[in-house]
């Protein structure tokens, strides 16, 4: 089957099994930064975002992702570069697998939510699995970038 979509901004069509799974769809493309963590949508490592909204690419057909716009960490480097800098400032990034989808999530928390309370943050970040470290890094990373951007305005 074809289908058309927008990849991080750009036009896409190709031809796809009627079961192919977003996450191997974007992957095919380029994106690496998606993982393939548990494969049973519970670790948030295969986030990306479907017209805005993070999804796991995991538990999606590349097909209901047809007419819309799919963002990876490769689309959205300069919007995340704003705060991944404080977030491995905290150690939160030990070993950095789990990155990409925290990323994922907070651009989408911080698109939604710009000044979040530490309760929304551990909320909004509840579905991503890190083995390394207990969260509060990333808690602290955010929490220094948002407290940094007040201090801008």
């Amino acid at each position: 089957m074809e289908i058309k979509l927008t990849l991080n901004g750009k036009p896409l069509t190709a031809e796809i099994d009627a079961d192919t799974l977003l996450i191997d769809f974007v992957r095919a493309h380029g994106c690496d930064s998606v993982k393939r963590g548990c494969e049973t949508a519970n670790c948030g490592l295969c986030t990306v975002l479907l017209d805005g909204t993070p999804v796991l690419s995991c538990s999606v057909l590349a097909a209901r992702a047809a007419g819309h716009q799919v963002q990876t960490l490769e689309g959205l480097q300069e919007e995340a570069e704003d705060f991944v800098g404080f977030i491995a400032d905290q150690g939160a990034e030990q070993c950095g697998f789990c990155n990409p989808g925290f990323v994922m999530n907070t651009i989408a928390l911080l698109r939604e939510n710009p000044d979040p309370t530490d309760d929304e943050i551990r909320a909004y970040l509840a579905g991503n699995l890190c083995r390394c470290s207990g969260y509060e890094g990333q808690l602290r990373g955010i929490r220094a970038y948002l407290d940094s951007r007040k201090g801008d305005a």
